[in-house]
């Protein structure tokens, strides 16, 4: 059966715990926001597909995660990073290409990784993760070690056969796993409003056994609510959940997208429903966190974000005797 989370309580969350939400979102922004900037200079290498606008969701999902648990990505993995802890210095030096990066500058944007933070990596093939939590939800489940395992995947994603299968496999072995259906309405630049054959993906999970729940992905709170009783549920065997949420990416696919294929609801999005503007808002209101917190966490983040991308570009490249290393097999 598929439910709807537009709105949700505050779930009895601290002012550290606030604080701390706000900090992985307004890092996310910042992080993108400045990567934008600096991919225009010609001097970050490869392709580059931004997070900015969706912050909301890897945030409330991740905030329910701790060291037990993985998660898979997508080629817009910036933010799925962040949230499960993976260090920002060290992406950005990888973004950059810099031996200081978290994958030694091999990877760049769309492969960061660290599984010392259970982030299994960002993903370039479209449905690319489904099938990779199932394994670590079937590796969490025989050991009992009461882990869970998500994969974030686009409205595109939705489409490929390896995110059926690996929902079907989540049910058939009623595996601790969480799929996160981000649904920015494009799949790079065609609209899931006629390209997805169902009005929701998260419609889909009755195919499938389990339950789907549509989310407001602009509101911190309803996504945390929603991923809260996904997480406890799979936590105590309860199998999988289908989660759709719902926003805008404020930039192109990747970087250098002309976007003619949308008009007004990006400037739309940022003034109405910025998932930001919106926490703010609501956690001042009602007298939870001062706004004198908040800012003091956003000229943080700006200070670790300038570090960020100085120490990037004053790190040095891989070198010849580096292309070998990091290999399954030397010959």
């Amino acid at each position: 059966m598929t439910g709807t989370v537009t709105t949700a309580t505050v779930q009895e969350l601290t002012p550290d715990q606030l604080l701390d939400a706000y900090r992985v979102m307004r890092t996310i922004r910042d992080f993108e926001e400045r990567v934008h900037k600096e991919f225009a200079t010609g001097e970050i290498p490869g392709f580059v597909h931004l997070y900015a606008g969706e912050e909301a969701s890897a945030t409330g999902v991740c905030a329910h995660l701790d060291q037990r648990d993985t998660i898979a990505s997508t080629h817009r993995g910036h933010g799925h990073c962040i949230a499960k802890g993976v260090d920002v210095k060290a992406m950005m030096a990888e973004i950059y290409g810099r031996i200081t990066g978290s994958c030694q500058g091999k990877g760049g944007s769309m492969h960061i990784a660290d599984l010392s933070k259970g982030m299994l990596g960002a993903n370039g093939i479209v449905g690319g993760g489904p099938p990779l939590i199932c394994g670590r939800a079937l590796a969490s489940k025989y050991k009992g070690d009461g882990g869970v395992a998500v994969a974030f995947f686009g409205d595109g994603a939705s489409n490929q056969g390896t995110t059926f299968e690996s929902m079907n496999l989540a049910t058939v072995w009623n595996l601790p796993a969480i799929f996160v259906a981000e649904n920015n309405g494009y799949a790079e630049a065609t609209s899931s409003t006629w390209s997805v054959a169902s009005d929701n993906i998260a419609d889909r999970a009755a195919a499938f056994g389990m339950p789907g729940v549509i989310v407001d992905g602009f509101d911190f709170f309803a996504v945390h609510e929603a991923a809260g009783e996904a997480v406890a549920r799979a936590r105590q065997g309860g199998g999988p959940t289908l989660i759709e949420v719902k926003f805008t990416r404020y930039f192109g696919h990747f970087e250098g997208d002309q976007q003619l294929y949308r008009a007004g609801e990006v400037a739309d999005a940022r003034e109405r429903l910025d998932c930001l503007k919106r926490f703010r808002a609501r956690v001042t209101e009602q007298a939870l966190v001062p706004v004198d917190r908040l800012d003091a966490v956003d000229a943080e983040v700006a200070k670790l974000i300038e570090d960020s991308v100085a120490e990037a570009k004053a790190a040095p490249k891989p070198g010849a005797e580096d292309l070998l290393t990091d290999v399954y097999v030397s010959y």
